[in-house]
């Protein structure tokens, strides 16, 4: 199964894997489970990591080669991505959330969220 990380769960298997919850961390060890990444994740690093949030001090470069030599793949954002956010209801307004849920709806792949708001969504959303 094709899982996609929201970007708090990226950041915390990455730095500090030790605060996954036990579900999210059978989910990510399962072989048979094929791990992805959004480019927006790296975006949204980017972009707070430059506004100086404490919870996003990592390297945007560091953590993308870090989860591509630990066998993620990259899911890149697209049109189709973009105008979906348009159809999404008003439950969050963070654009970086947003989009993580128009891709996982377009492409029919689990998101994976700590986030109860996140998991409010319809679709193919899982909170662990």
């Amino acid at each position: 199964m094709k899982l996609l990380l929201d970007t708090h769960l990226l950041l915390r298997a990455a730095g500090q894997p030790e605060l996954l919850s036990a579900a999210a961390r059978s989910l990510m060890e399962d072989p048979q489970n094929e791990l992805l990444f959004s480019s927006a994740s790296l975006w949204e690093v980017a972009i707070k990591r430059g506004l100086g949030r404490p919870d996003f001090r990592v390297d945007p470069r560091l953590l993308r080669r870090g989860l591509l030599d630990n066998g993620y793949s990259e899911l890149p954002i697209t049109s189709e991505h973009a105008v979906t956010v348009d159809g999404l209801p008003a439950i969050h307004k963070d654009p970086f959330d947003r989009i993580l849920v128009a891709q996982s709806i377009v492409e029919g792949i689990a998101l994976l969220t700590a986030d109860p708001m996140v998991a409010r969504y319809a679709g193919p959303i899982r909170k662990v």
